[in-house]
């Protein structure tokens, strides 16, 4: 964990951002895979972890945001578990390395929460994501399953936005060591991009090199040779030369910062001519995205500027037609790119996600936009300092949209269908790098994972299984 100064200067701050109240954090339990002692690996609620930094199962902790009361809920071991796990520290002990000094046992939860209701408190709650916190915050509160995003604090969920939105420097170095660990396992799973091998291979490897990393992955990986599956998680294809394979993968930090990570590599070795024109069209879309990051643009604007590149290039291959700027406006280049440019990224992949997106990439000027393609924009806002963030546009060919945009006769003035139709079973083409907004532009967080096709091409097959 980092140093308690820092989870006591975050709770001071989230407690002068809402003035009143009383703020409920759920920690995560455990979470059976298939009977109660055999569980999935732990994994804590990211805001938990945020302001309390502990990182273990059975937690619950309140702020009294006008006493400024801080209390963390949860059990000592007992004999039963230290012959099991070992010898423990008491959770004073560990709350103690965290600035909070009250510990009370799980079972005060509901009264104190009881009480406060009572006296009419407000009860600051974030919206639940696993069942059973969402089952315990019924029985803490009366409110039923259906009805608690109707009762989710607003204000909470801003005010976190707000702080975790800004990477602090301690953060920006853990997110270095997942990227560190993402080009590990990058560069990997170019080395094993040959023919005859099976993807599940290269998944299992490159998942290895994040365990060993110091954690986990940050998502389930994708890896497929069907990268028109823009979240490809079958890996059950031998690889066959001349085919694409797409790797969208990263790692979590030993403190679960993230990494996020996209390459598509040539099964084999070597990009055909009609492979290595569109890579090339995605890679120019990528580093212009890079070019136009800095504080004060809107990710939106940089959004639509990597749309024209995108749309720009598959005219000049032939693929589209007419006026650049008239077939983004009017939505003609998301046959190829049906998603957004990317997403915050930090203690979680799609960093804060779980509080609504609609508050985490948007806000009250910038608003996502009803257009298919453009609509999947995760991240819209106006950039600041310390944001994180992904830059991953693609470029995809995906048979079924095709005939249904074909079939409609959708933006036939702009779409060459004919051509088009040749490149069904392309696959797809993604570039993503994480990008740290800094005060004059911005950087690609670590080592640059290999993206110049010419220095792919050579990694590829360079080392022998």
């Amino acid at each position: 964990m980092f140093k308690k100064e820092i989870y006591i200067n975050r709770r001071k701050r989230l407690m002068e951002k809402l003035g009143c109240g009383i703020v409920l954090f759920l920690g995560n339990g455990e979470s059976p895979m298939n009977y109660p002692d055999n569980t999935y690996h732990f994994r804590q609620d990211s805001s938990f972890l945020y302001f309390f930094g502990l990182d273990f199962p059975g937690l619950a902790a309140v702020l009294d945001v006008e006493s400024g009361d801080q209390v963390i809920f949860g059990d000592d071991v007992d004999i039963n578990d230290i012959i099991w796990m070992g010898p423990q520290e008491s959770l004073s002990v560990k709350a103690s390395r965290v600035g909070v000094g009250e510990v009370w046992k799980s079972s005060a939860l509901g009264a104190y929460i009881g009480e406060a209701i009572r006296k009419g408190r407000r009860i600051h709650f974030l919206p639940p994501y696993r069942a059973e916190n969402k089952i315990l915050l019924q029985e803490l509160t009366g409110i039923a399953v259906a009805r608690q995003p109707e009762y989710v604090s607003v204000d909470l969920v801003r005010a976190i936005v707000d702080l975790r939105s800004i990477k602090e420097a301690c953060e920006i170095e853990e997110i270095e060591k997942a990227c560190a660990t993402g080009y590990k396992m990058h560069v990997k799973a170019m080395e094993m991009a040959k023919p005859g091998v099976w993807e599940q291979k290269i998944a299992g490897r490159i998942e290895g090199i994040a365990v060993a990393g110091g954690n986990m992955v940050s998502f389930p990986v994708i890896l497929s040779q069907n990268g028109d599956t823009l979240h490809n998680h079958d890996h059950s294809q031998i690889l066959k030369k001349g085919r694409l394979l797409m790797v969208d993968a990263g790692a979590e930090s030993p403190l679960h910062y993230a990494s996020d990570f996209t390459r598509t590599i040539p099964v084999g070795g070597k990009f055909s001519e009609k492979q290595r024109e569109i890579y090339e069209i995605v890679l120019a879309a990528n580093n212009k995205a890079t070019e136009l990051i800095r504080p004060g643009v809107t990710y939106l604007s940089v959004h639509l500027a990597v749309a024209e590149v995108i749309a720009a290039g598959l005219k000049d291959a032939g693929l589209m037609k007419g006026d650049v700027k008239e077939a983004v406006d009017a939505g003609a280049h998301a046959l190829f790119f049906p998603h957004g440019l990317g997403h915050m990224l930090g203690l979680d992949v799609h960093d804060m996600e779980d509080l609504g997106q609609i508050y985490v990439g948007f806000d009250d000027e910038i608003r996502p936009v009803r257009q298919f393609g453009t609509g999947a924009l995760r991240l819209g806002r106006r950039l600041q300092p310390g944001f994180v963030i992904t830059n991953e546009p693609g470029i995809y060919f995906i048979p079924a949209l095709i005939d249904k945009w074909r079939s409609e006769k959708l933006h036939k003035d702009f779409i060459n269908y004919e051509k088009t139709e040749t490149y069904k079973g392309f696959g797809g083409i993604r570039l993503e790098d994480d990008i740290l907004v800094t005060p004059d532009g911005a950087r690609i967080v670590g080592k640059r994972v290999p993206v110049n096709p010419d220095e792919v091409e050579a990694i590829v097959g360079s080392v022998m299984e």
